[in-house]
């Protein structure tokens, strides 16, 4: 079995304004860049096998602060990239409701707004093969996996055997460098990590998911 640490990247000045970023390679700011550093503080006494990051600079600069701790380099992989919002890029919902409304209805329901860019069940796709292929490359290991607010929900639903869209509707993207955990045996993600491999704060996290996975839907937001 391997243990995948999930961490969002730090704060942007486009999170800090609430806009889509999608593929726009925006930097860390002052706030994220100390968020990187205490994501690294949080992982210092945690045993890392690897470091792997989107391509993109927010998520590459917090995964090489964990990196550089553990003497560790950092592997980009474009896959683990955020879903490409297409003309949505750069908006911020208000922008969006205006322009697209029809399209900010299906989003607001779970669905992909946009009528460009990538599809949620894409985006999803394109994680999941990434991440099977590192869990497999580092069997029995603990890695480390720095990505985005999408994605990082792509891996959540399916641990809990859930599409994207349908997790969308149960849970809110995870917080600027929120630490979570999934655990990957026989090529299979699951949110059941054996007690031991991770610590009391990811355990309390992985049962609310559980839980929010019981209850009724709600908008994606």
């Amino acid at each position: 079995m391997t243990t995948l640490l999930l961490a969002r990247h730090g704060e942007t000045d486009w999170n800090r304004a609430h806009r889509w970023q999608g593929h726009a390679d925006r930097p860390l700011t002052d706030r994220g860049r100390a968020q990187a550093g205490a994501l690294a503080e949080r992982l210092a006494d945690i045993a890392l096998d690897a470091v792997y990051s989107s391509d993109l600079r927010r998520a590459r600069e917090t995964a090489q602060a964990v990196a550089r701790a553990h003497g560790l380099d950092v592997v980009e992989l474009p896959e683990l990239r955020e879903v490409n919002v297409g003309s949505w890029q750069g908006l911020t919902r208000d922008e969006a409701e205006t322009r697209f409304p029809h399209g900010f209805r299906r989003w607001f329901a779970g669905g992909t707004g946009w009528d460009d860019g990538e599809t949620y069940t894409e985006m999803s796709a394109r994680v999941l093969a990434a991440v099977v292929r590192i869990a497999t490359d580092h069997r029995g290991g603990r890695v480390l996996i720095v990505s985005h607010g999408g994605p990082i929900r792509a891996i959540h639903g399916a641990a809990l055997g859930m599409e994207v869209e349908d997790y969308r509707r149960i849970r809110p993207v995870e917080p600027n460098a929120r630490l979570s955990a999934v655990c990957v045996e026989d090529g299979r993600l699951t949110e059941l990590c054996p007690a031991g491999r991770i610590d009391e704060l990811l355990a309390h996290d992985q049962e609310e998911r559980r839980q929010a996975a019981a209850q009724p839907p709600s908008p994606a937001g």
